[in-house]
C-alpha cells in the first residue's frame, strides 16, 4: 500500500445516479436494453462521476456504483444461481405478511423498489464482481481508487432465503463457504489489477445490535431466523477473517452504519459503536468506515480505549441532508477524534454513500460535490496544523 497524506479523503461508495441511468437501468433489467447500450450509458456516468470527485478534491475515489442497482443486489448479474427479487415479491414467502408490510411502511421502505439477489441454485463464478468495474476507472483516474464490495456477512444473510435458499443450501453457514471463497478469489484479482482499497459493506451488523424492536429488516429478510446477537456478531467476525486471510498489500475496510434508504432520520437505527467494537476489533482489517456526522451514531468517546487499534473512516458530512457542513465544522468533529487517536490513523469520508439505492438517490450530485468540497477544505486545514505540530516534534 502506498503511504498516503495526513487526513486522505476518501468516498465511501456510491454516487448519486443521474436520471438517465437510472432509465436505462430500468430497461436493462426488464431485457429492453442490450448490455452493450446499457454500459455506455453507465460509462458517460463513471466519468461525470469521477470528474465531480476529483473537482472536490476526492484523494481516494470511486466510481459511484454507477453500474449497480445497490450496493449488494448487483453481484445477481455477476454470480450463477442468483435471482434478484423485490421486496415486494419476497413478501410472499414471509411467514406473516402484514406485520412485514407494517414494519416497511414505518421504516419507509420503497418494496417495489428495493431488489435483493437472493440464492435459488449453488452459486458459481462468471467474471468477477468487480473487476469490470476497475478496468474502466483506472482509464478515467490516476488517484487510488475505492472499490466496496458486499461483506462475506452481508451477502450470506441478504441471499440466503428461508423456502427458497434452503433447498440448495440448507443454512446460512452453508452458504457463506462459496461466498468467502468467491470473495477471496475476488480481492486476489482486484490486488492484481493494482487496487488498494477494497470496502467491505457490513451495514446489517447495526441491525443485530440495535434492531431489536423490529426482527426483520428489508436489507436482509433472513434475520428473523437470526441467533443471539453475539453469535451473529462472531459470525461475521470469523467470515472477514476467512476472507482477507494471509492477504496482504491492499487496505481492507469495513463499512458500518445504521442504514441509508430513507432521509427520515427517526425511521434509521440509533445507538453508538461500543457493543459493535470488540467484535469490529476482532477483524482482520485496516479500517473501520463509519459514520459519525449523524447523532444516531453516537459519541466517539467509546474509541478511546481502543486508540489507533485501527485506522477510523471518519463519518464527517450527512449523506441525506442538504445542508453543506462548513470546513470548520468537520475540522472540530475531526480534532475530538484526534484527542484520542493519531492523525496518521484518520481519513475523512460521508457518513455513507449518496446514492445506496438506484432507485432512491438520498441527495443530488451537486449537493455530493459541495459536501465532499468542504471535506477537501477541511483536509487542507488539518493538514497545515498538524504537520506543522510533527515536523516541530
Amino acid at each position: 500500500m502506498s503511504e498516503k497524506k495526513l487526513f486522505p479523503v476518501t468516498v465511501v461508495g456510491s454516487w448519486p445516479r443521474p436520471a438517465w441511468l437510472i432509465q436505462a437501468l430500468r430497461k436493462r433489467q426488464a431485457s429492453g436494453c442490450a448490455e452493450s447500450e446499457f454500459q455506455a450509458v453507465a460509462d458517460r456516468a463513471v466519468v461525470e462521476c469521477l470528474d465531480a470527485q476529483e473537482k472536490a478534491g476526492v484523494d481516494i475515489p470511486s466510481d459511484g456504483e454507477q453500474r449497480r442497482d445497490n450496493f449488494y443486489s448487483f453481484v445477481v448479474e455477476k454470480l450463477g444461481g442468483m435471482r434478484l427479487m423485490k421486496v415486494s415479491e419476497l413478501m410472499d414467502y414471509m411467514k406473516d405478511r402484514a406485520r412485514y408490510e407494517e414494519v416497511l411502511r414505518a421504516l419507509d421502505v420503497p418494496a417495489f423498489a428495493i431488489k435483493s439477489p437472493i440464492v435459488v441454485e449453488r452459486l458459481t463464478e462468471k467474471n468477477g464482481l468487480a473487476q469490470d468495474e476497475v478496468d474502466f476507472a483506472k482509464k478515467h483516474t490516476t488517484r487510488p481508487l475505492k472499490v466496496p464490495l458486499p461483506g462475506p456477512y452481508m451477502l450470506t444473510r441478504s441471499s440466503w432465503f428461508e423456502g427458497l435458499s434452503d433447498k440448495v443450501y440448507g443454512a446460512p453457514e452453508e452458504l457463506a463457504k462459496d461466498v468467502v471463497k468467491i470473495l477471496r478469489k475476488e480481492v486476489q484479482a482486484l490486488k492484481a489489477k493494482g487496487v488498494e482499497f477494497i470496502q467491505f459493506d457490513e451495514p446489517i451488523l447495526s441491525q443485530i445490535v440495535y434492531g431489536a424492536e423490529s426482527t426483520e429488516t428489508f436489507m436482509c429478510a433472513a434475520l428473523p431466523n437470526r441467533r443471539d446477537p453475539s453469535d451473529e456478531l462472531a459470525l461475521a467476525v470469523r467470515l472477514m477473517n476467512e476472507t482477507t486471510e494471509g492477504i496482504d498489500g491492499v487496505r481492507f475496510g469495513v463499512h458500518v452504519c445504521r442504514g441509508n434508504w430513507s432521509r427520515k432520520e427517526e425511521v434509521l437505527l440509533k445507538g453508538n459503536y461500543g457493543p459493535m467494537l470488540p467484535y469490529l476489533m476482532q477483524m482482520n482489517i485496516h479500517q473501520l468506515v463509519l459514520e459519525f456526522a449523524t447523532p444516531r451514531a453516537g459519541e466517539l468517546e467509546v474509541f478511546k480505549e481502543y486508540k489507533n487499534e485501527k485506522e477510523i473512516g471518519l463519518g464527517v458530512v450527512n449523506p441525506r441532508t442538504d445542508e453543506i457542513e462548513t470546513p470548520e465544522q468537520i475540522v472540530a468533529r475531526v480534532k475530538e477524534l484526534a484527542k484520542f487517536y493519531d492523525p496518521e490513523k484518520i481519513f475523512l469520508n460521508p457518513d455513507c454513500g449518496f446514492g445506496t439505492f438506484a432507485e432512491r438517490n438520498v441527495n443530488t450530485a451537486e449537493i455530493a460535490t459541495k459536501k465532499m468540497a468542504a471535506i477537501s477544505e477541511a483536509a487542507k486545514q488539518l493538514r497545515g496544523e498538524f504537520q506543522g505540530k510533527a515536523a516541530a516534534s
